[in-house]
């Protein structure tokens, strides 16, 4: 068995640190904006809904989800922390797999009862990439309140983490 690459580690640190930086600035807002950021929330709690359903997978564990959002949106702060955590979870995660465990093929279930395949490596990317269309879904909303968005950048996540690369 080969180690992972690093790069696994960086996106997830990436993914946590541009979440951070999302939800910081959303509990910053003053309290007049907090009743428009509704579809913020929405968003941001639909790409932790699809995260939870496919950390259950990368475990090969069943999930309680039926769709990829819940009916009911959860408080700002809340959200805030369990993304937190969960993002943690995925940073320790990810850290663990060497090349055989990231080319693995899982099967399961989508939330619509369809069934599917996916490797580790294909699900990693999918929640990187899914997490960064929905953080840019939440900017425009934001865009739209006159309120500007932190920059979702992987080269600037970098450049904090290792201000000798500028």
């Amino acid at each position: 068995m080969s180690v992972s690459s690093p790069v696994y580690p960086a996106l997830f640190g990436y993914k946590a640190w541009a979440n951070q930086e999302l939800f910081a600035l959303l509990q910053a807002l003053p309290p007049e904006q907090q009743p428009q950021l509704h579809g913020c929330v929405r968003i941001l709690n639909h790409t932790y809904v699809v995260d939870r359903i496919f950390q259950a997978h990368l475990l090969k564990q069943p999930h309680a989800y039926q769709a990829t959002n819940t009916e009911h949106t959860p408080d700002l702060a809340v959200l805030a922390r369990d993304v937190a955590e969960l993002d943690q979870w995925f940073c320790q995660y990810v850290a663990g797999l060497d090349e055989d465990a990231l080319a693995e093929p899982l099967s399961f279930y989508f939330t619509d009862g369809d069934a599917g395949t996916m490797s580790r490596q294909e699900i990693l990317l999918h929640l990187i990439s899914h997490g960064a269309y929905h953080r840019g879904n939440a900017g425009q909303m934001l865009k739209a309140l006159q309120v500007a968005p932190p920059r979702d950048i992987f080269s600037r996540y970098l450049h904090q983490l290792q201000p000798t690369r500028r």
